[in-house]
């Protein structure tokens, strides 16, 4: 299935124009036609939710709450009442979700919270600034056990949350989580999963208390996240975001917030994130998970053996073979990895992601560097100095990959890892360790460089 910008020309260094191949999923997704449109029919129709008596206001309120129930049955929950059950929270992004979430659980600087080292930042820095954290650690392929966060789990003080990823955005590998949330249950600790790298793939896991996801990564590129958990757990105290739209009555020194959902959600909300992220979910829905389920499975079978074949290449995470997402990250020998990005994007118009992924715990473990080189690497880093940051290259497949495009990329791999010389010199930039081509091909003359890093070092 095609998406937005699918058919988009890129230049080479060759002179050549090519067919821009996107295989950077895993960090945001283009939208897909049915997305565009709904939004592009909503846009005429858009005004301020829940603040209005006007016909485009109610509407725009109507398109809104739709959303907002369409979030609840993508997670496989029932709407609720007023007196339980679950609600939906439209944040920005998955990362939004989980900030607002630590702080409502109201958690005390000795209170426990069990996390992995697999994580994304997003899944690591909220707890840090608020609470102590016990980690579950990896094996050198990358995953963990159930065993594992067990353990974990049983450790004195008793945990208030299990905070756990239900895939990895490194190497697309899947914990048990089924497993791992009976566990928690059993001990009665509640458990958040991270779905931000599932959604697109897979129902989302129902067991966990809560789960939250971005429209980012499922086809919806409005901005907007979703936080479901019980609505118990958003009934007292004070919201994350204080303003207007979460309160019933307001004085000089007194504040009554509103019910939950709508205490939660100060400011005027991103009603057209919301109308993307419905769409999203119906077009999804319409596919059908076994279909997109065996797409990946396809994809992600000839990904990872592709790339183990290729001499020079180290393909990081579980062996190939493994039952994973449809992604790898990995790196060549010899050739850093802010290079071969470089390569892949001048040379034959391909996207990818390099760096640490917003996994920097993960992906130092998946590359076995000692403590002496992230000490190294870290001294450099706070003087400025980028170019040695360790990392990985990350090819990630949507719906709109095909098996001839991934067939693309391991050729270019095979290309830069022969060791074949590149065709005009490239240039590291010391500030963000990023590589461009010198010379004035096409749109990759010097003067383009200006336009900022590729990639975050974060």
């Amino acid at each position: 299935m095609a998406l937005v910008g699918d058919s988009i020309e890129v230049p080479c260094l060759d002179g050549t124009k090519r067919r821009y191949l996107g295989l950077d999923a895993a960090a945001s997704t283009s939208a897909l036609p049915a997305v565009a449109e709904r939004v592009a029919q909503f846009l005429p129709w858009y005004s301020s939710v829940h603040r209005g008596a006007g016909y485009k206001s109610r509407l725009a309120t109507a398109a809104y709450e739709e959303a907002r129930a369409a979030a609840l049955e993508f997670a496989g929950r029932a709407p609720s009442g007023a007196g339980g059950g679950d609600v939906a929270i439209i944040c920005r992004n998955t990362t939004e979700a989980i900030n607002h979430l630590a702080y409502r659980l109201r958690l005390a600087p000795s209170d426990v919270v069990v996390t992995t080292v697999v994580e994304h930042h997003a899944n690591l820095l909220p707890w840090a600034r608020l609470c102590r954290r016990r980690f579950v650690e990896c094996g050198a392929d990358g995953t963990f056990d159930p065993g594992a966060v067990a353990e974990a789990l049983a450790a004195d003080p008793r945990p208030r949350l299990l905070a756990v990823t239900a895939a990895s955005n490194v190497t697309g590998w899947t914990p048990d989580l089924a497993r791992i949330v009976a566990l928690a249950h059993e001990r009665g600790v509640p458990v958040l999963a991270d779905c931000a790298q599932l959604a697109a793939h897979a129902p989302l896991p129902t067991a966990p208390d809560f789960v939250a996801w971005s429209g980012h990564k499922m086809y919806a590129p409005f901005g907007a996240g979703v936080l479901v958990g019980p609505r118990t757990a958003f009934a007292e105290g004070d919201p994350f975001l204080a303003g207007g739209g979460a309160v019933d009555l307001v004085d000089l020194d007194e504040v009554l917030w509103s019910e939950p959902p709508e205490r939660e959600e100060a400011g005027s909300p991103n009603v057209i994130g919301a109308v993307a992220l419905h769409a999203a979910a119906e077009q999804l829905g319409a596919i059908g998970w076994p279909a997109i389920g065996e797409h990946d499975r396809r994809l992600a079978e000839r990904l990872r053996r592709g790339l183990s074949k290729i001499d020079g290449v180290r393909l990081l995470g579980p062996r190939a073979g493994t039952a994973t997402l449809p992604l790898a990250a990995f790196v060549i020998e010899g050739v850093p990895h802010a290079l071969v990005a470089a390569r892949l994007s001048a040379e034959h118009a391909i996207g990818v992601r390099h760096g640490c992924f917003c996994a920097h715990p993960y992906l130092m473990r998946l590359l076995q560097l000692s403590a002496e080189e992230i000490s190294a690497y870290r001294a450099a880093v706070r003087a400025g100095d980028h170019r040695a940051v360790p990392g990985a290259v990350r090819a990630s497949a949507g719906i709109d990959t095909t098996e001839a495009d991934i067939d693309r990329l391991l050729a270019a791999v095979l290309e830069i890892a022969s060791g074949d010389s590149a065709p005009v010199t490239y240039r590291q930039d010391a500030g963000s360790g990023d590589y461009w081509p010198e010379g004035d091909a096409g749109g990759w003359s010097a003067g383009r460089h200006g336009l900022g890093p590729a990639c975050s070092p974060g």
